[in-house]
């Protein structure tokens, strides 16, 4: 069973910083792709970046690139997004994601998801 626990959420100034975390149990995530998405009041989820868990290739959303980074700890099974640069429209619920293909995750349309943790920024 494949289980997705985010952490690192919390409230912070615009322009701060924060490292968000996802710990992946329950299979070998050699292959698969891992995927942040968020969802804010009133919006539907929105695509963050995503990671292939075997090579590191990268994607993000335009809302998002330069600021964020995503990557894993493959001894931790621990996929990071460390965002920088926080604006008030990046408030929202952050999700982890991950299924066996690229395309999958993306489209936000994978099998597993965790929990989320709530990302505050204010102005």
């Amino acid at each position: 069973q494949v289980q997705l626990v985010e952490s690192g959420g919390g409230l912070v100034q615009a322009g701060g910083s924060l490292r968000l975390s996802c710990a992946a149990s329950g299979r070998t995530f050699f292959g698969y792709t891992m995927g942040w998405f968020r969802q804010a009041p009133g919006k539907e989820r929105e695509f963050v970046a995503a990671i292939r868990w075997s090579s590191g290739g990268t994607s993000y959303s335009d809302s998002v690139k330069g600021r964020f980074t995503i990557s894993r700890d493959n001894a931790k099974n621990t996929v990071y997004l460390q965002m920088s640069g926080l604006k008030p429209e990046d408030t929202a619920v952050y999700y982890c994601t991950t299924d066996s293909t690229w395309t999958t995750v993306v489209a936000g349309t994978s099998r597993f998801w965790g929990q989320g943790t709530q990302v505050t920024v204010s102005s």
